[in-house]
């Protein structure tokens, strides 16, 4: 990306990899994503076997058996694709021994208890309907682990992330602290 163009004011962008075998599916999810604000950078792939490429996990790259160094923040996949499901993604991201774990959301079509359930018993964050709405892109940024931009001037700042409980209840939520708005 050039300088100045999708210019993101508060400096903090969050790469999100989409996966989904279903173009169209695919480009609302990122018309969405870029839609909604300059805070995301969209990666779009059409298989579980790209996405794979995508973090550096296939057989041909076995000198990089982690996904510490990868540039992706999130992982946003559907579940159902053919060769490799979302689910097998979910599972192949959550067994690699990384610093920084990578939240992935699984998609899905279907509303299937037993499907939520599963993907969540292995480390999925979260379980979105399709079509993919507006709420569901803020509910992604609640996952998200921003990476600061490069400065272009200055230095980078520390962020530091607080749980913090919404409306007394017990669902808590990550939120930004000690941030200062300019």
């Amino acid at each position: 990306m050039e300088e100045g163009e999708g210019s993101n004011e508060g400096g903090l962008e969050v790469r999100v990899l989409v996966v989904d075998d279903s173009p169209v599916e695919r480009r609302m999810v990122e018309v969405l994503l870029k839609k909604s604000g300059a805070m995301f950078q969209v990666i779009a792939v059409d298989s579980g076997k790209r996405a794979m490429e995508v973090l550096g996990l296939t057989d041909d790259k076995a000198e990089h058996p982690t996904v510490d160094d990868q540039k992706v923040d999130i992982i946003l996949t559907d579940y159902s694709m053919p060769e490799m499901t979302g689910y097998d993604l979910l599972k192949t991201v959550k067994e690699q021994s990384c610093r920084k774990p990578i939240p992935v959301i699984i998609m899905s079509s279907e509303n299937e208890p037993q499907r939520i359930s599963r993907c969540r018993a292995i480390g999925a964050e979260d379980f979105i309907l399709k079509p993919l709405q507006t709420n569901d892109v803020l509910r992604l940024r609640s996952y998200a682990r921003p990476t600061e931009l490069s400065p272009r001037t200055g230095t980078k700042r520390k962020m530091t992330l607080e749980l913090t409980a919404e409306n007394g209840g017990s669902d808590r939520r990550p939120r930004l602290t000690g941030l200062a708005v300019s």
